[in-house]
């Protein structure tokens, strides 16, 4: 008999968001998107994440965003709403329209408004927890400026709180020390160039990036890296070194307008960002049009 997935594992795309020329969101190409993610064999979506450009959004769109992923799923496609917010009111308040509106699971960051003290994050994520729906801690140091520890994570796994966690440190290291602290924790990619790092330290899932642009090729990655036969291992190394110059932009600053532009070259619905994201250098430009093209050219889609 085979194992039901449970709804916060496999690849889950941080999806990018589409906007009308007048920058207001283009819900119809949305929708269009994450049927296009499903078609292509992803198991789900995390969207109002910060690929997703949440800050930006007004109440209303950011409410209508989950509701036309919801909308647009297929049976079984899981929509992982991002809940992150400044307060821990509005973030359950967030918690409580996903649950409302269909989704399968949550993606929390900690609170970003200030460097809150362990307390104050346990709290925040108890608040989410509360609307029922599992929640996959986000652990982004660099943009958030709190750190959730492997000791933290543990705690927050050991309260119930936590199914899981997309770990976006950087540091693949830290992998192993969740796991010794929290055995039963989830591990998931949160950065596209870690993919065979953390499938080998038994990552159950991936918030993803670059299959908004290349699903077929980044699936094969995860696949690969992920199945726990070392056979696999020398193709995923393969397919990790073609197309790691292009996985890295995801870790960058201007990985929202990179992945945009990735996805206007293989001919999907990319576009602008809103502000204060503004077009990419022409030297940043030119660097992501190539790495995209050689990954065309070597036969990635």
């Amino acid at each position: 008999m085979t194992e039901t997935r449970k709804p916060w594992h496999g690849v889950l795309v941080a999806t990018a968001l589409p906007f009308n020329d007048d920058l207001s969101v283009d819900y119809d190409a949305f929708a269009e998107h994450v049927r296009f993610l499903a078609n292509a064999g992803c198991q789900g979506v995390a969207p109002n994440g910060s690929l997703g450009e949440y800050q930006t959004l007004s109440e209303e769109e950011r409410a209508r965003v989950i509701r036309t992923a919801v909308e647009a799923s297929p049976e079984g496609f899981t929509v992982m709403a991002g809940v992150g917010a400044y307060g821990g009111l509005q973030t359950r308040k967030w918690a409580e329209q996903a649950a409302e509106a269909g989704a399968g699971a949550l993606m929390l960051l900690p609170p970003n408004s200030y460097r809150a003290n362990e307390e104050e994050v346990v709290e925040h994520y108890r608040l989410a927890a509360d609307a029922g729906l599992p929640v996959v801690a986000y652990n982004n140091p660099i943009d958030t400026k709190v750190d959730l520890t492997p000791k933290l994570i543990a705690r927050l796994h050991g309260e119930g709180l936590i199914v899981g966690v997309k770990e976006f440190s950087g540091d693949v290291r830290r992998a192993y020390e969740i796991k010794e602290l929290a055995p039963d924790v989830d591990l998931l990619i949160g950065t596209d160039d870690t993919v065979v790092e953390m499938g080998l330290a038994g990552a159950v899932g991936w918030v993803a990036g670059y299959p908004n642009a290349i699903p077929e090729s980044t699936l094969e990655l995860y696949r690969l890296s992920t199945s726990g036969d070392v056979a696999d291992l020398e193709r995923a190394r393969e397919i990790y070194r073609d197309l790691h110059s292009l996985l890295r932009w995801d870790s960058k600053t201007e990985f929202v307008q990179a992945i945009k532009l990735s996805m206007d070259i293989v001919g999907l619905r990319g576009g602008a960002c809103r502000p204060p994201r503004g077009p990419l250098s022409p030297a940043v430009r030119d660097a992501v049009v190539r790495d995209t093209e050689t990954a065309l050219g070597k036969g990635y889609k």
